[in-house]
């Protein structure tokens, strides 16, 4: 069967959900604004991806920025579950809560890179009430982070002067690793994982004990 024949299979499928037609919907436009960028992907291009006519694009998403906005709004929440479960298993200890933070950050934006990447570079291409809904998102996300650090502070753990400027920094290193991780590249997510952790720990002052 060719791939036109399989396209309008699918669209003359009575049996294929609204649910599973959102779905191939986001997933081509993530493949495409990951490949292309936002601006240079069309809904057309978005419905062809996903096997789909262009009005049915728009039947589950009313715009091009619905689906950003979807995509960018599910990767950020995703992300905020993960981070607290990670922090509340880590237990009492700031410097293991941090590192548990740190290493489920690297985590997800190399696994979930492309929605990660869309997600860090898209923000500009949305509207100013839907930037502030990920902005909000993102800022309960530095909360996690600085919560944390405000605790080793005061147990003395870590020793930086600089809290609101570690905090930016380490956020931001993990953040970035979406833009430039390569499946096939020298380090795997849990060694890259592992040097950010410690670069995390010296970016708030943290001094491991010396052994003996």
């Amino acid at each position: 069967m060719t791939a036109h024949a399989t396209r309008t299979a699918r669209r003359r499928d009575p049996s294929t959900s609204a649910a599973a037609g959102r779905e191939a919907v986001l997933k081509a436009a993530l493949e495409a604004f990951f490949a292309h960028g936002y601006h240079d992907t069309s809904m057309r291009k978005i419905a062809d991806g996903a096997g789909t006519v262009i009005s049915h694009a728009y039947y589950y998403f009313p715009s091009k920025v619905e689906i950003l906005r979807t995509l960018m709004i599910g990767v950020t929440t995703d992300l905020i579950v993960i981070l607290e479960a990670a922090r509340d298993a880590a237990g009492a200890d700031p410097v293991e809560r941090l590192a548990a933070l740190v290493r489920n950050h690297v985590r997800l934006h190399t696994e979930r890179q492309a929605e990660s990447f869309v997600a860090n570079t898209e923000l500009r291409s949305l509207s100013a009430t839907e930037r502030q809904e990920v902005v909000d998102l993102r800022d309960h996300i530095a909360t996690l982070f600085k919560d944390v650090v405000d605790d080793g502070l005061q147990q003395g753990r870590f020793t930086t002067p600089h809290r609101d400027e570690a905090v930016l920094a380490i956020i931001t290193m993990c953040t970035a690793v979406a833009g430039w991780y390569r499946t096939d590249g020298p380090k795997a997510p849990e060694a890259i994982a592992d040097a950010y952790v410690d670069l995390a720990l010296g970016m708030v002052g943290y001094a491991a004990p010396s052994a003996g």
